[in-house]
């Protein structure tokens, strides 16, 4: 089992993906988005760097957004990551669950914390830029067990 993972976050595109948001995630061995994605072809252009793996958004609409699953449960190497669109919508106990990050996206607000030994990690909005805020997004680093989140506000 590959004991080191490079996980690109990103989320809320709204159908725009600036090439800082793509440079930034650059060397990533999997990319996750955490809705509102907007249109297939960001999942396109994101599958040119990485495996894409994406959960639907409040403002995911059409066929290709139905065939997106509202939660996600995924594992980089020993740990595992529980994906949701809009954290006020999550209806289990990350810890109790064995969920060591939890990743929304939804606010727009980038976000970094830790709960009961779970990191919750909100990337921000890598789209069009609202509310006052930057461009953001998120790697993580996973080594073994350790787990490195880093927020990342985008120059655009």
């Amino acid at each position: 089992m590959k004991e080191t993972f490079q996980v690109g976050v990103i989320s809320d595109t709204h159908s725009l993906l600036r090439p800082e948001a793509v440079d930034a995630i650059q060397g990533s061995d999997l990319i996750i988005h955490a809705g509102d994605i907007g249109t297939p072809n960001v999942l396109t252009e994101l599958k040119a760097v990485a495996k894409v793996l994406a959960v639907r958004g409040n403002m995911d609409h059409g066929a290709w957004a139905q065939a997106l699953p509202l939660t996600r449960k995924i594992n980089a190497g020993s740990i595992a990551i529980y994906v949701i669109h809009d954290l006020h919508k999550l209806d289990l106990n990350p810890a109790a669950a064995g969920f060591s990050i939890v990743i929304s996206g939804h606010t727009h607000r980038m976000k970094l914390e830790e709960h009961g030994g779970v990191i919750y990690l909100n990337p921000g909005s890598a789209g069009p830029l609202r509310f006052g805020r930057s461009a953001s997004l998120a790697r993580i680093l996973i080594q073994g067990n350790r787990i490195t989140p880093e927020l990342i506000e985008l120059s655009c």
